[in-house]
């Protein structure tokens, strides 16, 4: 009974649940839309590949680099006027970038954009952290992911309708007004707990021992920050770099395809039409929403184990587009629908890094901590984007109408951002159980651990 006491989640969380979700979803209409209006894009504003990357590496580059002060400013003055302030700044930038058809001012939009979403889904984790009890922590992240997910669903299916129906302007102006119905939202519904909720850095399992943080300082309140720590003692832990290394690794091939390259390489590379296209892009939602309760469910019984989720992630998403890229011919839809399975997994698989960041960030910093690893995945996802944007304008310069050839050769140097996180992953791997064997938590050998009859 006392057991059940300690777990019971409050009736207020499920409402905040609720609207942190929906103010995220809006969040990744915002955040995607670009990438269902690329070749839109090239003729409005005139640009080639280059700069069409610039319009998402600008955007994502401003959101990775302001985690650590989102995190910061999270800390401070807590999830409701974070996220307020962040829908209210993406509605702005849409605004600007519906009626313009300047590059500059364009890039100027996405740098309000990227401003805006910083914050929105580390204030959207962190009230997760609050509300919710350990054990049911890594699922509830998993489904708050795939719950702002559906957003990439929208920005596939309504917002490629509606820019093909009623023009730019009409479309940007309305993802504005999401921007305002979400920070509306903020205000009447998001709150933190009246009373400070337990530490959340124990292990994700009953009777598992997991890969837990040291002692922290407990914070005064459930908004402030302990002035005692600093950023720097946020992302010192090995284990958050763990978390940061494993957010790079699972998200910017899902990101590259999603946020920029997907389209114009489905139909200019693959001859796919627009529709076929779309619902590639729409199979990427489902399969991430499908995955992330498998992710979320195993990252909570199989706490010592959590980094195999990444680096399996990372072997399947390496084999799938080799037998894409490989061949100098189109793929027939379903083999293509094949690469985007796989990558559909690897934003479920990315949020393990926030379970690391739970599980090893100090209390008074969680926010900070939550930012550093976010910024893991973004950053990733800026050099994939630049790297395949600058190889095909070197393959193919002065064109926008690029060959299949051409990506072949350009989709193939993702395999750079790849190898830098599965090596940072298997580093910071290393010396994070180092870390747990000091402090007396040592990770078994899988085969000890059957013969034990111990969670693995």
């Amino acid at each position: 009974m006392r057991q059940a006491a300690r777990t019971a989640v409050p009736r207020a969380a499920w409402a905040v649940f609720g609207a942190a979700a929906f103010i995220y979803f809006v969040a990744v209409v915002q955040r995607t839309a670009l990438g269902v209006a690329g070749v839109e894009a090239l003729e409005r504003f005139g640009v080639e590949a280059i700069g069409l990357s610039m319009l998402s590496v600008v955007q994502i580059s401003v959101y990775a680099s302001l985690q650590l002060p989102a995190g910061a400013m999270l800390d401070r003055i807590g999830p409701r006027r974070v996220l307020a302030i962040g829908s209210l700044t993406m509605g702005a930038g849409q605004l600007m970038l519906a009626f313009t058809d300047s590059i500059w001012l364009a890039l100027a939009a996405r740098v309000l954009i990227g401003a805006g979403d910083a914050p929105v889904f580390i204030a959207a984790t962190r009230l997760v952290s609050e509300w919710f009890p350990p054990r049911r922590a890594p699922l509830m992240v998993q489904i708050t992911g795939t719950l702002g997910q559906i957003g990439q669903l929208a920005s596939a299916i309504p917002v490629a309708f509606l820019l093909h129906q009623q023009g730019w302007s009409i479309t940007f102006a309305t993802l504005a007004a999401l921007g305002l119905a979400a920070a509306a939202m903020s205000l009447w519904r998001v709150r933190m707990p009246e009373q400070e909720l337990p530490h959340h850095a124990v292990p994700s399992a009953t009777g598992a021992q997991g890969e837990v943080a040291p002692a922290a300082p407990a914070i005064a309140s459930a908004g402030g920050a302990q002035p005692s720590l600093s950023m720097r003692d946020a992302i010192r832990p090995p284990g958050v770099k763990l978390g940061f290394w494993t957010h790079w690794t699972g998200l910017f091939s899902a990101n590259t395809v999603a946020l920029l390259w997907g389209v114009p390489f489905f139909v200019q590379g693959q001859g796919q039409s627009t529709a076929g296209a779309s619902a590639l892009l729409t199979l990427l939602v489902c399969t991430n929403i499908t995955a992330a309760p498998i992710i979320g469910t195993l990252t909570a019984r199989h706490p010592l184990r959590r980094s195999w989720l990444i680096l399996g992630g990372a072997a399947m998403v390496t084999v799938a587009w080799a037998a894409i890229l490989i061949p100098d011919t189109p793929r027939p839809w379903w083999q293509l629908a094949l690469l985007i399975i796989a990558l559909g997994f690897g934003g479920p698989v990315s949020l393990v890094g926030m379970d690391y960041a739970r599980t090893f960030g100090p209390r008074g910093r969680l926010g900070t901590a939550t930012g550093f690893v976010n910024i893991g995945g973004f950053a990733a996802t800026v050099l994939s984007v630049l790297l395949v944007g600058a190889v095909l304008q070197i393959v193919s310069p002065g064109d926008s109408d690029y060959s299949l050839d051409d990506y072949r050769i350009a989709l193939a140097a993702m395999a750079v951002p790849m190898a830098i996180g599965v090596t940072g992953v298997l580093v910071s791997r290393r010396r994070t159980r180092t870390q747990m064997a000091e402090q007396g938590i040592v990770v078994p050998p899988v085969r000890q651990a059957w013969r034990d009859g111990r969670r693995l």
